[in-house]
C-alpha cells in the first residue's frame, strides 16, 4: 500500500449547514493530510439526517480511499455517523470493553451517572478500532475495511485534533497508507499592493504546475499560496525557488512568510529600530493603537495614543492650528501632518503617526467622498502623508480597518528605509 491514497472529509453537523459555526475542523484535517503526502480530493458537509449521511458515505466510499468523518459521535439523538456508517457497510455495533470503561471513569471523576445516551457512545462498529479520546467521552473509529480506511472523530476542536495527530496519523503511517511524497505549502503575506496589480505582476508565476501559486485576497492583503508536491528535500527547494521568484517581482511589498501577521512584523521592525511611536487617530478610533499594543513587548516601543475624534479635540490635545483645520477641513494632507507632529511631541516619540478620514456611510462629499484617508509620518527631521482613497463599498468598518491597515503599512516602509 505504498501508493499515495485519494481522501475525502465528510463533517457532520447541521449547525454548519445552518452558518452557526465555521468548519475549522476539516481544514485542520486536510492540513495534516496535505502534510503526510495524503491528497484529499473531496469534502463534504452534511446534517444531522440519517439518511443523508448514508448518502454522503456512499459517495464518498465510490471515489476516495480513505474516508474521514469529523462530528456526530456525541450521546445525544442527532449524533448518527457511526450508526449511518455502519448500517451502510452492513456491520453490528458492538460495545467495547475499553471504552465502556473510559466513559465510567470519566463519569465516576465527575460524581455523575451514566445515562443510556452516553453510554451509547462506547458501541464500535465489529471488526473496526475504537480510537482514546483523553480530552472528552466520544471514542472515535478506525476501521479498515475493504482496501479502504474509514475514520471517525468527534466534532469538538480539541478532540478532533488530539485523536487525528496521537492516534489516525500513526496509525496510517503504521499501515503504509502514508505516501513517500508530501504536499507542502509556504504563505507568502503582501500588503500595499491591490489583487489585480499584483496579478499582473506574476501572471506567468500562477500557471506553474509545480509549485502552484494561488493569490487569496484578504481585507488590506493578497496572500499568495505556494504549494509544491514530492519528496521532503525536492518540496523545500521548490518552495524557497518560488518565493525567491516573488519576492524579486514584488518587493517590500511581502512583508511577511505563513503565521506573520502585520502587526507583528511592524513590532518587531520598531523593537529593532529602537524607537518609539506614538498615535493619533480620527476615523479609526484607537485600531492602530490597537493593532501595536496586540504584539507582547509593544511597552519598549509604544508610548501611547491620542482617538481626536472631534476638532476641538485635535486643537485641544494635538495642537493642531484651528487655521488649518477651517482652511482645508478635519479631513486633509494638512491636518494630518498636524496631527501625526503633535502626537510625537505630546508623547516625547520618535515617530508620530496619524490617521483622518469619512468612515461613513454618511458624512462624504463630491470633494471629499467616503472611503477618503488621510495618513500621516513625522519624526524630528520631516514627514510625509499618503491619501487613501477605499469607497464605500467596503462599509464603515471595512474603511476602519483598511485605513489602520494603511498606517501600519506606511510604518513598515518607513522603518525599512530606515533600515537601509
Amino acid at each position: 500500500m505504498g501508493e499515495v491514497r485519494r481522501a475525502e472529509v465528510i463533517s457532520v453537523g447541521t449547525e454548519l449547514l445552518l452558518g452557526q459555526i465555521t468548519d475549522t475542523n476539516a481544514t485542520y484535517i486536510c492540513q495534516r493530510m496535505a502534510e503526510c503526502g495524503i491528497p484529499v480530493y473531496f469534502r463534504q458537509t452534511v446534517g444531522d439526517n440519517f439518511e443523508r449521511v448514508q448518502e454522503a458515505f456512499r459517495l464518498a466510499w465510490s471515489r476516495a480511499e480513505l474516508i474521514v468523518f469529523t462530528g456526530g459521535l456525541g450521546p445525544t439523538e442527532d449524533d448518527l455517523t457511526k450508526e449511518a456508517v455502519a448500517a451502510v457497510l452492513g456491520a453490528d455495533l458492538v460495545e467495547d470493553p475499553g471504552a465502556l470503561a473510559h466513559l465510567e471513569q470519566f463519569f465516576a471523576r465527575r460524581g455523575r451517572s451514566m445515562t443510556a445516551n452516553q453510554r451509547r457512545q462506547a458501541l464500535i462498529p465489529r471488526g473496526a478500532l475504537p480510537i482514546p479520546n483523553r480530552w472528552g467521552t466520544a471514542p472515535g473509529v478506525f476501521w479498515e475495511a475493504d482496501g479502504r480506511v474509514v475514520v471517525m472523530v468527534p466534532g469538538v476542536p480539541r478532540e478532533m485534533r488530539g485523536m487525528v495527530d496521537e492516534f489516525v496519523l500513526p496509525e496510517l503511517r503504521r499501515r503504509g497508507w502514508m505516501g513517500q511524497e508530501v504536499i507542502r505549502s509556504r504563505v507568502l503575506r503582501t500588503v500595499g499592493i491591490g489583487e489585480g496589480q499584483l496579478e499582473e505582476l506574476i501572471r506567468d508565476l500562477i500557471h506553474t504546475t509545480n509549485p502552484t501559486v494561488a493569490p487569496l485576497a484578504h481585507v488590506g492583503e493578497v496572500h499568495l499560496r505556494i504549494t509544491a508536491r514530492g519528496f521532503p528535500e525536492e518540496v523545500s527547494r521548490l518552495l524557497d525557488e518560488a518565493e525567491a521568484r516573488l519576492r524579486q517581482r514584488l518587493g517590500d511589498a511581502v512583508y511577511g512568510v505563513d503565521d506573520e501577521t502585520l502587526d507583528g512584523v511592524v513590532g518587531r521592525l520598531l523593537r529593532d529600530s529602537g524607537l518609539r511611536v506614538a498615535v493619533a487617530e480620527s476615523c479609526t478610533g484607537g485600531l492602530v493603537g490597537e493593532r501595536l499594543t496586540s504584539v507582547p513587548g509593544s511597552s519598549a516601543y509604544f508610548l501611547g495614543g491620542v482617538v481626536a475624534y472631534g476638532n476641538e479635540a485635535k486643537v485641544k490635545l494635538l495642537g493642531v492650528p484651528q487655521s488649518l483645520l477651517e482652511e482645508f477641513g478635519a479631513v486633509s494632507a494638512e491636518v494630518a501632518e498636524a496631527m501625526a507632529r503633535g502626537a510625537r511631541e505630546a508623547f516625547g516619540a520618535d515617530v508620530g503617526i496619524a490617521v483622518t478620514g469619512i468612515a461613513g456611510p454618511s458624512g462624504g462629499t463630491e470633494a471629499k467622498p467616503v472611503g477618503r484617508v488621510y495618513l500621516a509620518l513625522a519624526d524630528a527631521q520631516s514627514s510625509r502623508t499618503v491619501r487613501a482613497d477605499f469607497g464605500e463599498e467596503p462599509g464603515r468598518e471595512g474603511v476602519r480597518r483598511l485605513a489602520s491597515q494603511a498606517a501600519l503599512n506606511l510604518l513598515r516602509r518607513y522603518l525599512l528605509e530606515r533600515g537601509g
